[in-house]
């Protein structure tokens, strides 16, 4: 989960000079309370770090503002929580480069976290494209992070907003906290993406990378519900709450799952990934067709029934309420009978090629995900460290690496919580 905004992130005055005769090593003011590694942010990512790390002997305190952990964790997948995906691989992950969450999702992957959920006993089942959920409720999730995180040894900081970070000569981080001043070896900054901000998710850890240095891939909602403009809601709004199978497209990219109508435009699976890939002024298409072969079954149709009205013959194909929109859309006029093959055709392609033109999105408001972050080409992609910042990690959302809707964002908060909690 994201960190609260606090105003101030400027680089503050370390707490004291070292003299040149001194050995090499971080400087701490005097009673300053000392950790071997500090994990902001206590969602996915952060609490998977802070169990690792802890494991392995370190002196671990993960530290939240928000008043409960894995928040993100609790409502995700209508409260079961879409925990993996079978089908992980790296081209259904977004990113400036790709190919940097591999190393990560080879080293901890789908199967090592299902064996952590039958290590906890928590049953769950597969859905649909490989989506793994829980059978019960998502909290079985967040309570079994929070209690291997305590018995690991690590210390969990709930409601405690974060100030000024620092660098202190020779090493480590110097925290300015609502519980008080910290110092740490290793900072691991995992407080998500500016999604869902009702939920306390803030720009905080993109903050923290630019005040010390590294470049940011331009961010955006990511797996969000698309709007349209007045003219298309005139039509869009009485259909509401209906949902459709189709395939939908941007470029190259296409995804076979439902569409829903909503007040505002559309959403649905399908739309939610395509909206990673859409930018504002390109049209998306819909195909209503799902590999049928829609100019025979509407001579079919017209064969059955010459003095049918088009939207009959299409209400056989889709929602009725969404033929009569179509309808009006390939406008040919006069019933069935009347109707050459050549103009069953074109309604075919309209069928098959629906062209639609976004404004825009919900936004973060109702975003999933945030697309971009910090910049992969800044991080080793083994151990998630700052190669300019010896020390700073950076794991989950707050990357730029972004996976499909389907558990797929979750398997990179775990690998790559992972891979920073063996490293830190």
């Amino acid at each position: 989960m994201a960190v609260a905004q606090v105003p101030d992130l400027r680089l503050t005055r370390p707490c004291r000079r070292a003299r040149m005769d001194e050995a090499p090593g971080p400087r701490y003011c005097a009673g300053m309370e000392k950790l071997d590694v500090i994990v902001l942010g206590a969602g996915a990512a952060g609490l998977f770090c802070g169990i690792e790390a802890a494991r392995r002997g370190r002196r671990v305190r993960v530290i939240d503002h928000a008043r409960a952990a894995g928040e993100k964790i609790r409502i995700s997948g209508g409260g079961r929580c879409n925990f993996t995906n079978l089908e992980i691989a790296p081209e259904r992950f977004l990113s400036r480069n790709p190919r940097f969450a591999l190393s990560a999702l080879k080293r901890f992957t789908q199967w090592d976290f299902i064996a952590r959920m039958d290590g906890w006993g928590i049953s769950w089942h597969e859905k649909a494209l490989g989506q793994l959920f829980c059978d019960g409720p998502a909290t079985q999730v967040v309570e079994a992070l929070t209690r291997d995180l305590a018995r690991a040894g690590a210390e969990l900081w709930l409601g405690c907003e974060v100030g000024a970070v620092a660098a202190l000569p020779g090493g480590g981080f110097r925290l300015e906290t609502a519980r008080g001043v910290l110092h740490c070896a290793a900072l691991v900054v995992a407080t998500g993406g500016k999604s869902i901000p009702k939920m306390g998710a803030s720009g905080f850890g993109y903050r923290v990378a630019e005040q010390f240095g590294l470049p940011l891939v331009e961010t955006r909602p990511g797996l969000v519900p698309l709007t349209f403009a007045e003219q298309e809601l005139v039509w869009m709004k009485p259909l509401s709450g209906l949902s459709v199978e189709g395939r939908v497209r941007h470029g190259r990219t296409e995804f076979a799952e439902g569409l829903l109508f909503t007040h505002r435009g559309l959403s649905g699976p399908a739309i939610l990934q395509i909206s990673s890939y859409w930018r504002e002024g390109e049209a998306i298409a819909v195909d209503l067709g799902m590999g049928r072969d829609l100019a025979a079954l509407l001579r079919e149709a017209r064969a059955q029934g010459p003095k049918l009205a088009l939207r009959t013959a299409l209400a056989g194909l889709v929602p009725e309420r969404l033929a009569r929109h179509l309808e009006t859309v390939v406008a040919p006029a006069g019933p069935l009978g009347t109707l050459s093959n050549a103009a069953l055709e074109q309604v075919a392609e309209v069928l098959r090629n629906w062209r639609l033109m976004p404004v825009g999105s919900e936004g973060y408001r109702t975003a999933e995900v945030t697309l971009g972050g910090v910049d992969t080409d800044a991080l080793d992609a083994r151990t998630m460290q700052a190669k300019a910042v010896p020390g700073m990690y950076f794991v989950g959302e707050v990357v730029d690496v972004t996976g499909w809707l389907g558990g797929y964002n979750f398997q990179w908060a775990w690998s790559s919580g992972w891979a920073a909690g063996q490293a830190v």
